[in-house]
């Protein structure tokens, strides 16, 4: 593992594999009655959001606190950042205060990178989430989730997704979790495509490494894993496409669309969903709707990540073992 994680892409096929399977052992821990490690005892860790979250940050927190490391949850509402602080001040109060690592949400595309490189803290810098630019934890666990569902000897422990076939559809232009995901996920050796309204995919994807469709239909029928994005509206300022109505007709997955998936395929969905827009209360409700496994899936893939990041003196194998013995 490098020192940071800032983005999908700069993580090698080991590297991602080896975060996959130390969050498969780790998940095992889910199933004790006491599940925490003292693995990072004594090291603390800042969740510092410049965001509204739900999900990633409690997931970062539980992920911090089963690893028993102290925890500082950092808003920007009702902080200094209010008064006008600059990124550089807060990261040196972070780092006066003894941050072993950083998790950091923002609105700006390059504040993790920028918080990384600067030399304003000397802890790990986690991205978890940077304007319409990536997401790499999003995309961990949604490969943990496709892993779990398609490889199912040993969990898909060693295995990577060579092969599958990974549709992800919906706000592509302002979703920093397709971005991660594309990448990671062809890495991973998995064939992606992207299905969304020509408005909403963005300049220069023809450089990516994924297929481009603009009808869900034509790709629905031969696909492992279709994950759908939920519609930015807080980061539109025009109008990409006529009407929701119309966008749900043509690219929301719905009861009949879900039928013509093959029987083992699986929908995924980042959260929040807009239901009724790109997914229907039907699909969304439905056993083959992964949803909130991914959720729970997320305490694992963070706690992988702090876990390497801040470098266990044992591997999470050994960790896990030594923990269920007692």
């Amino acid at each position: 593992m490098k020192r940071h994680l800032i983005s999908a892409a700069d993580l090698s096929r080991d590297d991602a594999v080896l975060i996959l399977d130390t969050a498969e052992e780790l998940a095992r821990l889910a199933d004790r009655p006491i599940k925490k490690l003292p693995t990072l005892r004594g090291r603390t860790v800042v969740n510092l959001f410049f965001e509204d979250s739900t999900r990633t940050r409690i997931s970062f927190e539980a992920a911090a606190k089963r690893l028993s490391a102290d925890v500082i949850n950092f808003s920007a509402k009702g902080s200094s950042v209010s008064k006008g602080e600059s990124l550089k001040d807060t990261a040196l109060t972070l780092e006066a205060m003894g941050a072993d690592a950083v998790v950091i949400r923002h609105h700006a595309s390059g504040a993790p990178h920028r918080l990384a490189t600067s030399g304003w803290i000397n802890g790990a810098v986690v991205n978890a989430g940077d304007g319409t630019h990536e997401h790499p934890t999003q995309a961990l666990l949604d490969a943990f989730t496709v892993r779990r569902h398609l490889c199912r000897e040993a969990s898909g422990v060693g295995q990577d997704l060579a092969g599958r076939r990974i549709t992800i559809v919906g706000d592509v232009l302002h979703s920093r979790v397709a971005r991660s995901n594309v990448h990671l996920l062809s890495t991973l050796g998995a064939e992606v495509t992207l299905v969304a309204p020509p408005t909403l995919v963005p300049f220069g994807v023809e450089s990516w490494p994924c297929e481009v469709s603009y009808d869900l239909d034509a790709v629905v029928g031969k696909t492992d894993a279709v994950m759908m994005l939920r519609v930015q509206r807080e980061r539109m300022n025009a109008a990409f496409f006529p009407t929701e109505r119309e966008y749900a007709r043509r690219y929301g997955l719905d009861g009949d669309r879900m039928s013509r998936m093959p029987e083992h395929a699986i929908v995924m969905h980042p959260g929040p969903m807009n239901r009724g827009m790109e997914i229907s209360a039907e699909v969304a409700d439905s056993d083959r709707c992964t949803a909130v496994e991914q959720v729970a899936n997320g305490v694992s893939i963070r706690m992988a990540v702090l876990y390497l990041l801040l470098g266990g003196n044992e591997s999470a194998v050994a960790a896990a073992r030594t923990e269920e013995s007692k």
